[in-house]
Order: C-alpha cells, then structure tokens, then sequence
C-alpha cells in the first residue's frame, strides 16, 4: 500500500531550539493515523510541514511519492499540495453563511454554479447539516460549526485530510459523535487523513493506527491493542493504559 504522505529523517528548530528530530512517519492510502502526543511535543509542527508552511532544516517531505519540501526547501507551495485541512479554531467566516463557507474553497474552481451548489448540498448532506446552508456560523452549535468545517473539507472531495485537534473544545457526547460521523465518511469514500490529537480516547476512536510523540521524535506507531500489549516505553504505557 503506498503512502500517501512521507516524512523521513525530518530535522527542524525554531530559533535554535530543536521541535522535530529526526521524525519519521507515514500514512499510507486509505488510512486514518491519528498523531498522539502532550502539548510542545511538535505536532503541530508536523502539521505545518505537511501543508508546507514551513521547509524542514533537513530530511524529505513527500505527498502521494512526490518529494514536496526537502532540507530548507519547499518545491511545492501549500495551494499546489491539494490538502483540505480542519484547524482547531474551525475558522470559519462569520460574515458568510454555511453555504458560503463552503463555496469560498470552491472559489478557485472553474465549475458551473450548479454544480457548486450540488458540491455543496452533497457535502451538508454528509455530516446531517441538509437545510442549513443559510444560517450563519454563529447562529449554530459548538457541533454544527465542526461539522461545517468538516463538509468544507470534504466539498472538493480530497484523497488527504488533515485535522487539527478539531474536537477539544466539544464536550464528551458531541465529541463522540462527531469522531463516529467523521470516521463512518472517511471509511465509505476510502479516505486518508492524518488527526493530531492529546486526548488518548479520541486518538483511539478514530485512528487506524496511533503514533506516538514524544519530544519531537516518534517513540511507537501501532494498533490500540499492540500499544498496549507491547509499549515501547513507559511514555507510551501512561497514553495507553487507561484507554
């Protein structure tokens, strides 16, 4: 099965501080790998190489075999990556409607209007908003603006998602919900994504597999049960063990 997204040997500092050292990961196609780890440990960092806001100081980011950024270089600007991408503040535009939202990254496709507009139902459709694509994001729920941010990732229908602790602020309920929805959408179209998470329970519910951060470094990459069964160390012991 081939990986959809590859990091080998990525080194990166900020401001002479190490965040990443000598990280290695790959998702392949098909797969939800959910990025475990505390706060500062540097997944967001991973995120940001990723979607190529940032070069690595060295190693090799590759998306779908092509190499994308490669020791201080980035080859491939982010809006050439064809990522869709879910941030932890949602940003959502409060001055456009839902359907707004989602027809914003739709902008730049050159698409009859009708066939936006069936993009877009199509999209609501999949995370239960059908009929909402006239309210404003701050005239709904904690759980439907996440779910607007879902379907604005999933409207141009992408082989590679990111997610950027999207969940945190939910309470338990919604937040179970809405990780069966996503993973239930993501199974049905064969979808890739990549979900960066602290919470040991979300990273188990969505995740194929779990890989584990420590210190900018990945210390165990597994299913739930070989984690547990077999932890590299005991970091990866107190993440599991109460799951």
């Amino acid at each position: 099965m081939s990986a959809l997204i590859d990091l080998e040997d990525v080194w990166l500092c900020y401001g002479g501080h190490p965040v990443l050292s000598g990280l290695t990961l790959s998702v392949p196609e098909g797969e939800i790998l959910a990025l475990l780890g505390p706060s500062g440990c540097g997944k967001s960092s991973v995120l940001r190489l990723i979607l190529g806001l940032t070069a690595p100081d060295r190693g090799v980011v590759r998306l779908r075999g092509e190499t994308v950024s490669e020791n201080g270089r980035i080859i491939r600007l982010p809006e050439e990556r064809d990522l869709a991408v879910v941030f932890q503040d949602l940003a959502l535009w409060p001055h456009l409607t839902v359907s707004g939202n989602l027809n914003f990254v739709l902008g730049s496709k050159k698409l009859p209007r009708e066939d936006k507009d069936l993009l877009i139902t199509n999209a609501l459709r999949r995370v239960g908003l059908a009929g909402m694509e006239h309210r404003y994001p701050t005239a709904l729920s904690g759980g439907e603006r996440q779910r607007v941010a879902i379907a604005r990732a999933l409207v141009l229908d992408p082989d590679v998602i990111l997610l950027d602790e999207p969940a945190s602020n939910l309470d338990v309920v919604l937040k179970r919900d809405l990780l069966r929805m996503f993973r239930q959408i993501l199974k049905e179209r064969e979808g890739t994504a990549l979900y960066v998470t602290h919470d040991p329970r979300e990273a188990a519910s969505l995740g194929d597999r779990i890989a584990i951060m420590e210190k900018g470094q990945i210390v165990q990459v597994g299913e739930l049960r070989q984690l547990r069964a077999l932890p590299a160390n005991d970091f990866v012991r107190a993440f599991v063990e109460d799951i």
